[in-house]
């Protein structure tokens, strides 16, 4: 018996490529390994085809790639394995069609032993397909946010070979879709489903061998028959005394490495890994616990950090969770899109929670329904060992939406409750109702271990009066930022989880400028604000009037003004009812793929706006907070709560309290109060009487003292 040489080999196929727009004498010939393709475009993969200006307009795309393989070893088997394509593909190898792709993060692969068995030279010819929807309310192809959304450019195409293209060795059995999953674990034991294929090339004995590795090893040995095909194959490995997973705020992040190798003649056939934590997670009435330690989760949405997902690097990645880490934020909603596996990796070793959404966003046509089901399935395979994602989402806001829907206009006469009075949230439709569902169940039963909802924002509505989590744009796109309060009193399972909130900012960008003409300001380019850039200009106008303003940079300063406003008090409300009834929130947006006008705190360039301060301070792990989130309050006497929030997983033992208040045409009043606060609480100190006689602007300063803390708030406020 051969020793299956170079078993486990890989051939990146990356590189420079010729790429050519889709027509129909082009497609006859696409396969023809004697084609003349030296007039062809050059083009590098991974990438998008719109790298190349010719194919920016695109919707169907021809590749061919050349390239050499030796022998391959006799018993050995060789495999085309495509990372991802975006969105549909047909492959070709030397002149035989092998099959078609669906799915941007979908990997597929293909055998191609037969083809390869002599040393030569090879032609590999795909078809991509990425197909700009005509009607965005019927849309079919499964790409989330890269076809639309209202903080991307909707019309630049995501489609092109995105990740790696390379070619696999193995012996006579592959390890096909390898999945693992902790069932459950704590102090004393973790159990570890591992599960995949063996495709076999005749039938066989062997070995299976399983690895799971952290400071020891621990092994488990299993002999079993094969038929000749695919074997589907699962079992269970007990880790006992773990050293469990926990997001940074509670604890370390130590990660197991799980190897699978399969033995036939006692020589390796092929082997596989997965890196995985072991924790468990829970989520009651939206409240949740990591290992049992419940934790209130104060997140971001991550869009893409790129326009081109291909030019996303691991280091990119690092970058925006450590930013985020270092502003408070414990959780992620990676918001309708898949990204690359390094931010899941990333996010595992930096001990960031993900709330991961499935990539659809608003509506789509009935015959989506199988492939969803079948990617969301995919999903849970390729990314569900990661310890990270603790929640999947099926679909994001399933309404009949085009960009305009995103407009204030459509929301006028809905002051305070905004769309979530709408029927559209109340009537039974088919993306809510039957494609969600149908998700969802591909979710459940592919992964017992996390939870799944249906869809995001989605109201409470008969007949069971439920909901998901919540999208309430108080103080943007409709209400204020105070009616928060009077909604959690009146209908609490709104507040359980909101995960969007936000206004949109102009970013201090010299292309922004430029687009807008910025030196005729005021006369600047509107349409170009608001069709180029994505800028709501109904609300904009409304909460930073042009007219307000003397020059661009003080105009784009007044937007990022209003922004910090909404973001800090709506934080600053939504923990002060930690738990009673709010398990957490995700800010919507963290950070621009490109100049644009939008809800993200940081720019394209990570270049900080004013509310990036305000989500940082609003975030810290202990705050002193006021009830006092209204825009002005009337001349007399009002009434004002102090909150103190703490996240520390200790007692603050001491802690002295300093309020002064200056009203007005008043002296400044000062109060103090000394008291202990638990762990993981929220404490209402006292019920202060703001007195006020004259107009003009007051001020309130708080700030927090003891032995090991120190916070500091401050208010200002209209009297009217």
């Amino acid at each position: 018996m051969n020793e299956f040489l170079n078993a486990g080999r890989e051939i990146s196929l990356s590189g420079t490529w010729k790429v050519l727009k889709a027509d129909e004498d082009a497609r006859r010939l696409i396969a023809d390994p004697e084609l003349d393709d030296k007039d062809w475009l050059d083009i590098k993969v991974p990438g998008l085809w719109r790298s190349c200006n010719q194919l920016s307009d695109a919707d169907s795309v021809l590749y061919r790639r050349h390239f050499e393989l030796d022998q391959l070893p006799q018993g050995n088997r060789r495999w085309l394995v495509i990372d991802g394509l975006c969105y549909q593909g047909d492959v070709w190898f030397d002149g035989a069609y092998l099959g078609d792709t669906e799915g941007y993060f979908v990997e597929h692969n293909f055998e191609i032993t037969q083809a390869t068995t002599l040393p030569n030279k090879h032609l590999l010819a795909i078809e991509a397909n990425c197909e700009t929807p005509s009607d965005r309310t019927n849309k079919r192809n499964i790409t989330g946010v890269l076809q639309h959304s209202d903080s991307l450019n909707q019309d630049l195409n995501p489609g092109g070979l995105w990740r790696d293209i390379r070619i696999e060795e193995t012996g006579p059995i592959r390890i096909d879709d390898l999945r693992v999953l902790v069932l459950e674990a704590d102090d004393d034991r973790a159990i570890i489903r591992i599960g995949g294929v063996l495709d076999s090339a005749a039938t066989a004995n062997v070995e299976v061998l399983t690895t799971v590795t952290n400071t020891h090893s621990i092994e488990h040995s299993q002999e079993m028959v094969l038929a000749r095909g695919r074997n589907e194959i699962e079992w269970h490995v007990a880790v006992e005394k773990p050293d469990l997973w926990w997001p940074f705020s509670l604890g370390a992040q130590p990660l197991y490495e799980v190897q699978v190798a399969v033995k036939f003649n006692q020589k390796a056939s092929d082997t596989r890994s997965r890196r995985t934590g072991l924790r468990s997670f829970e989520l009651k009435n939206w409240i949740a616990s990591v290992n049992g330690e419940q934790i209130f989760l104060k997140g971001t949405n991550f869009g893409p950090g790129n326009a081109d997902l291909s030019a996303i690097t691991q280091d990119d990645y690092r970058r925006d969770l450590t930013l985020a880490k270092n502003a408070g934020l414990d959780l992620v909603r990676v918001h309708g899109h898949v990204a690359h596996p390094d931010l899941y990796a990333e996010a595992d070793k930096l001990g960031i929670l993900i709330f991961q959404d499935f990539p659809l966003q608003w509506s789509y046509s009935r015959s989506i329904r199988t492939q969803a089901a079948r990617q969301a399935t995919a999903l849970v395979h390729q990314y569900g060992h990661h310890p990270s994602i603790v929640l999947w989402n099926s679909h994001n806001e399933p309404y009949h939406s085009d960009r305009s829907a995103r407009h204030h206009k459509n929301l006028e006469g809905i002051s305070t409750y905004g769309p979530l009075a709408s029927l559209s949230h109340q009537i039974p439709s088919w993306n809510r109702s039957i494609l969600d569902r149908s998700v969802k169940r591909s979710f459940d039963k592919a992964d017992p271990t996390r939870p799944a909802i249906a869809h995001s924002g989605v109201a409470p509505h008969l007949p069971q009066l439920d909901g998901t989590d919540s999208h309430l744009w108080f103080g943007w796109r409709h209400g204020k930022v105070s009616d928060l309060k009077v909604l959690a009193s009146r209908l609490p399972r709104l507040l359980r989880f909101v995960s969007e909130f936000g206004a949109q900012s102009v970013p201090h960008d010299d292309h922004v400028a430029t687009v807008c003409e910025a030196p005729n300001f005021p006369q600047i380019n509107l349409q170009a604000l608001s069709e180029d850039l994505g800028a709501e200009l109904e609300l904009i106008n409304r909460y930073a009037p042009l007219d307000g303003s003397t020059t661009w940079e003080a105009w784009v300063d007044s937007t990022q003004t209003r922004q910090a406003h909404l973001v800090r008090h709506t934080i600053e409300v939504l923990r002060t009812l930690k738990y009673k009834p709010t398990g957490g929130f995700c800010q919507f947006l963290f950070a621009d793929a490109l100049p644009y006008v939008s809800c993200a705190v940081l720019d394209h360039r990570r270049k900080p706006k004013i509310a990036w301060d305000a989500l940082s301070a609003a975030n810290r792990p202990v705050i002193v907070v006021a009830d006092l989130h209204k825009d002005e309050i009337p001349i007399g006497t009002n009434q004002c709560a102090i909150h103190v929030v703490s996240d520390l997983r200790t007692p603050i033992k001491k802690a002295t309290l300093f309020v002064e208040w200056h009203a007005p045409g008043m002296d400044v009043e000062r109060w103090s109060f000394t008291g202990g606060f638990e762990p993981d609480s929220v404490t209402k100190i006292a019920k202060t009487f703001l007195v006020t006689k004259n107009p003009g602007i007051a001020t309130l300063a708080l700030e927090l003292r003891g032995s090991d803390i120190h916070a500091i708030n401050n208010y200002q406020i209209k009297v009217c």
